[in-house]
């Protein structure tokens, strides 16, 4: 890629950039889009906006990014909780580092590289110099100044590793003022129990109650046995459904909406009354939800919540063996009611077994099929290559503008469709693992998200090329580092424009809220629903963590290849700072709280990136002709990995669980307190399955209030 194809590309990407902006500040001050803008003040009842017109609603404005600057981190951390904060954290340490490699690597390697012969260019034409001669690839063989980009690489190495510690050392702390700020929630005094051995002529309910009275006689207080429910959810889920449907019939301005046919999709069955028909229907779901809810209750499974008067007394029953069978009574921690995840309770151990195995080959058969995706956007970036698969395109190719649009804008655009899909299916991928928590969920497809983006993303594509179709220098692994040196500097110009394209525009879309937007107006306007009561969304940190981390990986591997690239990161992470405290004080609300457990993925992201610095660092020396550089940079992946495994033992067992000093502490503290007891009481019930609880609907369906009281009491519940 010549230098004005890219140019073309970020022109496109900053016009789409400012493009958003602007109808951003238009759009969220309209009447009706502050479901869309800040649906998160609206469900607080903070959002104000009036209905008569107003000129300045027209005007532009950028108001809202001094509001998103303006509010501290203690603001936020009250507001949003500590995984918003180890959120921005990511943006400001990402900000730190490329701001020093910026100042080294524009400012003294780019020169250098652009001062080399190594590839013979005219230097006067710079607009269609190719990028490389601002590469590595340009300083000549074995000249002194590669020993530049050797100390670059050791300096560079010791600030991100410094950064990296203060940032663990900062959260981890974080985590333990935020705990001892923390009122007191049910998972910090409840465990989780499985495997719970079954007794003739007792029920699991009855075990549980024996068990753990007879052992922990002075801290156990209540337990809840959890019951198999999944046909009741899919009752409930069908109710919930059918009853929304009947809130928009009953709010329809015209009586012709309410007739239809009864057959799928409404197309097929004979024309009824659908307000009476759904009512009927409704009514008969219910009659079935009550009668589930009652059998429900005989259907224990072996596991249970099991609550315990102090947090010191839950950590030490889920750190000890509670049997002599070790695959019996095994505890866990118990996650936060709102996050608890109920489907998988009633898998047994050969069914979450078989989950996880097909779930690996589903993620290797992803992973094998994005390849496809990848070899596309490979083929759009070389010109000649689109002129033997379509040569009826010729002379289009050959047009300067649109050349440099194919080769420049497009395969990162590709690229990033084809991305969008990965995230929810990797979510759904996490939901079948048996995992009992939505965090531990939304953790498990963040990983899987990472590693997938890291492979398909920059291996595929910088080895689609060559290496792709030479498997035997993975069984060479001494060839690795070579091979690498050679595919990685070509691919700088390919990545500079994806960040741009997904990194800039992308990250702007998301104060645009384009797909929010539309289906608000559709909703509004089109099918002429309101609805009393909606969603907030909450921030999906399995797909934005792992586009952080990604640029981070391009950045510190580029560092010293292809300094170019590091502005446009730069900008990029200040432009994700503003915008998600933007959306994180408008947008999103968090629906579970992990106590900043997303952060060990960062660092050892983070860490990742190094030594795939480093390694290249020795191929790239070793074929520049420079063996001792090459040789001196050996130990420095193997230092690292030395500093990882301290940060490790230092601040990684912070995340695990809570030391007895912190537990006990806030176990004291609380002894006097007199609102515990209640806090107490409510255990009790806390970890019900809200299925088992759910409310019918009246007849009257037009009223969103008219939910009724449970279909079983509390008391029924516990009978």
């Amino acid at each position: 890629m010549i230098l004005s194809a890219l140019l073309t590309s970020v022109g496109i990407n900053l016009g789409l950039c400012f493009l958003f902006f602007t109808l951003y500040s238009i759009l969220r001050k309209q009447p009706g889009n502050a479901e869309v803008y800040a649906p998160r003040l609206v469900a607080e009842g903070k959002s104000q906006q009036s209905s008569n017109f107003n000129l300045e609603r027209l005007l532009p404005s950028a108001g809202w990014v001094t509001r998103a600057w303006r509010p501290s981190e203690a603001e936020l951390l009250s507001t949003s909780g500590l995984d918003a904060v180890v959120f921005m954290r990511i943006f400001i340490f990402s900000a730190r580092v490329f701001t020093f490699a910026v100042i080294v690597g524009i400012f003294i390697l780019l020169p250098i590289n652009y001062m080399g012969k190594q590839l013979s260019l005219d230097f006067l034409d710079l607009p269609n110099k190719s990028l490389e001669s601002f590469t590595i690839s340009n300083v000549d063989d074995g000249s002194n100044r590669l020993w530049i980009h050797f100390s670059a690489v050791y300096i560079f190495t010791a600030v991100v590793c410094y950064l990296l510690y203060f940032e663990y050392d900062y959260i981890s702390s974080k985590r333990v003022s935020y705990f001892y700020s923390s009122k007191p929630h049910p998972h910090q005094f409840t465990i989780l129990v499985r495997s719970i051995p079954a007794s003739s002529g007792r029920s699991y309910s009855e075990t549980v109650e024996r068990f753990f009275s007879e052992y922990y006689p002075a801290t156990y207080l209540s337990h809840w046995v959890v019951r198999r429910a999944s046909k009741l959810q899919g009752l409930i889920k069908n109710s919930k459904r059918l009853y929304r449907r009947l809130v928009n019939l009953k709010s329809a301005n015209h009586d012709r909406e309410r007739f239809g046919r009864a057959g799928f999709m409404g197309l097929f069955g004979e024309r009824v009354d659908l307000l009476d028909h759904y009512e009927k229907k409704l009514e008969d779901i219910e009659d079935n939800v009550r009668a589930e809810q009652s059998s429900c209750l005989g259907k224990e499974v072996g596991a249970a919540f099991v609550s315990f008067r102090t947090r010191f007394a839950a950590a030490s029953a889920i750190h000890m063996q509670q049997g002599v069978n070790p695959t019996q009574w095994v505890t866990e921690p118990a996650p936060d009611p709102e996050d608890v995840y109920w489907p998988f309770f009633s898998a047994s151990f050969l069914k979450r077994w078989i989950s996880n195995l097909v779930v690996v080959v589903a993620c290797i058969l992803l992973t094998v099929l994005f390849l496809i995706p990848v070899l596309i956007v490979q083929g759009l970036t070389h010109l000649e290559q689109l002129e033997i698969w379509f040569p009826f395109l010729k002379g289009l190719l050959r047009i300067a503008f649109v050349s440099q649009v194919i080769t420049g804008y497009l395969p990162s655009l590709v690229l990033q469709l084809f991305l969008y899909v990965v995230p929810s299916i990797m979510i759904m991928f996490s939901s079948i693992q048996g995992y009992i928590a939505m965090s531990q969920i939304e953790k498990s497809a963040c990983i899987k998200v990472l590693w997938f983006t890291i492979w398909n993303i920059f291996f595929a594509n910088v080895l689609s090329g060559s290496a792709l179709y030479r498997v035997e220098i993975f069984l060479e692994p001494k060839n690795i580092p070579a091979v690498l040196a050679v595919a990685v500097p070509g691919q700088a110009t390919f990545f500079i424009a994806y960040v741009v394209t997904s990194g800039w525009t992308s990250t702007s879309s998301e104060l645009f809220q384009l797909s929010t937007l539309v289906f608000n107006f559709i909703k509004r306007n089109i099918c002429r629903k309101y609805d009393d009561e909606f969603e907030v969304p909450s921030v999906p940190y399995h797909s934005e963590i792992p586009r952080i981390l990604l640029f981070g990986l391009l950045g510190i591997t580029y560092f010293f290849l292809a300094p170019l690239i590091l502005p446009f990161l730069l900008v990029y992470y200040c432009l994700g700072y503003l915008i998600y405290r933007n959306q994180l004080l408008n947008v999103y609300a968090p629906k579970y709280e992990t106590d900043g457990k997303l952060w060990p993925i960062v660092h050892d992201s983070m860490i990742f990136s190094l030594i795939l610095m480093h390694v290249i660092a020795i191929g790239i020396f070793g074929l520049k002709k420079l063996p001792l550089a090459s040789s001196l940079t050996v130990p420095l992946p193997i230092l690292t990995l030395v500093f990882n495994s301290y940060c490790r033992r230092r601040f990684l067992p912070m995340f695990k669980s809570y030391s007895v000093e912190s537990l006990l502490k806030k176990d004291k503290e609380e002894q006097n307190d007199p609102t515990i007891a209640s806090f107490h009481e409510r255990l009790a019930t806390a970890y019900q399955d809200p299925a088992l609880l759910h409310g019918g609907y009246s007849g009257n369906s037009g009223n969103s209030a008219s939910i009724i009281a449970p279909l079983l009491s509390t008391a029924e519940v516990d009978a």
